[in-house]
């Protein structure tokens, strides 16, 4: 690709003084979040930052109260992690962090109201109907024409989600995402490609298209299985300043600052639907937002370093 990142604000880790890495917890994604963390503190400290693990946000405020750290990189899916709770604990500490606010986090987490602000400012979304508990599944799958999409819509990672072809499934895909907390979301399936892009503080990176080896890009798709293509960039040069355009608004409307990462479909006519933002993206061996980066000659200790950087200039700004 033709388009350059500027350069690193900074070329010395002191700069950064003492960094936590906060990854694990308790929520259904802790395993990803401790080989994304993992990942993020061999780079950190390749690039000579004193980052030092932290599991879960009950052991870092016992860090924190002893002054252990200058500041965090919260690569904690999920949950609290990405909800706006880790985040209003660290701006009442006034502790410097990567990644969205209380605001912009809380609203990103959830896809309901990351929906709302989205058609508010006329960005495209799928088709959608908000589930309350004893709502009739079937009447809404008829209002929103089969196929449709069952999720919980405070997950990540394809966590809870069914895709129902069937009104005979609806029933099962309402009660699997109902084991997890927050509201139900039955979306209208999108029939075409599954792509991504990484935002990185507030510019767009390069487009991923997503090829599975299998029908879908779920969980094994993502975290275990090695034969799912990526495609990066994923669309030609009209596309991908398209798919940036998107992005770039779609994280603006939602209040994000720092990083993040847009997922969206592609439908056979050409015409992107924006499915959701993730405000703390998988820093895997299998995760986008390093391919994202990549596309555009960011190594991932690369990515790293600017990612830490922004919370450095929130600070400072």
């Amino acid at each position: 690709m033709s388009r350059a990142l500027p350069p690193p604000r900074f070329d010395n880790p002191t700069v950064f003084g003492r960094v936590a890495v906060l990854m694990g917890g308790t929520t259904s994604e802790r395993e990803v979040s401790l080989d994304s963390g993992r990942n993020v503190l061999e780079a950190l400290r390749a690039r000579g930052i004193d980052a030092n693990g932290v599991d879960g946000i009950p052991n870092l405020v016992r860090e924190l109260q002893d002054k252990h750290f200058d500041r965090v990189f919260n690569i904690l899916h999920g949950g609290d992690g990405e909800s706006g709770v880790l985040q209003g604990l660290l701006e009442s500490l006034r502790v410097p962090y990567t990644g969205s606010g209380v605001l912009g986090s809380a609203l990103a987490l959830d896809k309901i109201r990351a929906k709302q602000v989205w058609i508010a400012d006329g960005l495209p979304t799928p088709r959608w109907i908000r589930l309350a508990k004893g709502d009739d599944v079937h009447a809404a799958a008829r209002e929103l024409g089969l196929p449709v999409i069952v999720k919980p819509s405070l997950e990540g990672s394809s966590v809870g989600v069914s895709r129902v072809f069937s009104e005979a499934d609806l029933d099962a895909a309402v009660e699997l995402a109902a084991r997890y907390p927050g509201e139900l979301l039955m979306e209208q399936l999108v029939q075409g490609g599954e792509y991504t892009i990484g935002v990185l503080d507030g510019s767009a990176l390069a487009s991923i298209h997503i090829v599975p080896a299998g029908e879908y890009y779920d969980y094994h798709a993502k975290y275990v299985a090695e034969d799912t293509q990526y495609l990066c960039p994923g669309l030609d040069e009209a596309g991908e300043a398209e798919a940036r355009d998107q992005a770039e608004r779609a994280f603006g409307a939602l209040g994000l600052r720092g990083w993040a990462r847009v997922d969206f479909m592609r439908d056979r006519d050409g015409r992107n639907w924006l499915l959701e933002a993730n405000t703390a993206p998988g820093m895997t061996s299998h995760s986008l937002m390093p391919k994202s980066a990549g596309a555009l000659g960011l190594s991932f200790a690369d990515l790293c370093w600017r990612i830490l950087e922004t919370s450095v200039a929130e600070v400072a700004g």
